[in-house]
């Protein structure tokens, strides 16, 4: 009988060993229990030969837009979303306009929408991007402004913001040159399919818009465009 215990004993603690030793081990990295496992690594976003460096950040519907560039601001890009988000290259950069920290403005709306304003050596241009149900994307071509004023803002009040282009009213003359710049100004809006919804008045300074120098026209400044 002594013996029989003995060997009971002896079965039951290699049972408790072999359980032991066969028992899953946490993953040591450097000395220590591993961390649970991280999501997939973000790759940095490339501006020119380097990574980007972010100028400005806005927040519209809900979601994180940032403005990133090269640090001569030519190399311009934006990202919609948490990280990694949705990129979208700029085409104002392209065609040699520079972004800065002032570039970018959203605006919330049924239809969100944001404008990157870049500068140039004979005005600005602007890039018009909007939310739509596959994302966001460019509403087209840049709009050019000889007066280096472009806006948006829901100007027909139809819960979609606008973009407002101030331009000299200078027929027949290169914009840019000195006798443009000395012509009278008026802005055009366009929605949010780059249709040409009117024009203001002719003044002689863009300080004359409606909310200079953030311009906030509404529905009434509006006419036939000359």
């Amino acid at each position: 009988m002594l013996l029989t215990a003995v060997l009971a004993v002896v079965v039951a603690f290699g049972a408790v060993a072999a359980v032991y030793v066969l028992r899953p081990k946490p993953e040591v990295v450097g000395g220590s229990a591993a961390e649970p496992a991280a999501g997939p690594a973000v790759t940095p976003v490339s501006c020119g030969k380097g990574p980007c460096r972010k100028l400005a950040a806005m927040t519209v519907a809900g979601q994180p837009v940032e403005l990133l560039a090269d640090d001569a601001g030519g190399d311009g890009r934006v990202r919609i979303g948490p990280e990694p988000g949705t990129v979208l290259d700029l085409t104002i950069s392209q065609l040699g306009f520079r972004v800065d920290a002032n570039s970018l403005r959203c605006v919330d709306g049924t239809n969100p929408a944001c404008l990157v304003r870049g500068t140039g050596e004979h005005g600005a241009s602007g890039e018009f991007l909007i939310a739509s149900s596959g994302g966001w994307v460019s509403a087209g071509k840049p709009y050019f402004s000889d007066a280096s004023a472009l806006a948006l803002n829901d100007v027909n009040a139809d819960g979609k913001p606008d973009l407002v282009v101030v331009r000299h009213e200078c027929p027949g003359v290169e914009p840019g040159t000195p006798q443009c710049q000395a012509a009278p100004v008026l802005a055009e809006v366009y929605d949010q399919t780059s249709r040409l919804l009117g024009c203001t008045k002719k003044v002689t300074s863009p300080s004359q818009l409606r909310g200079w120098p953030e311009i906030k026209l509404v529905r009434s400044d509006l006419r036939a465009c000359p």
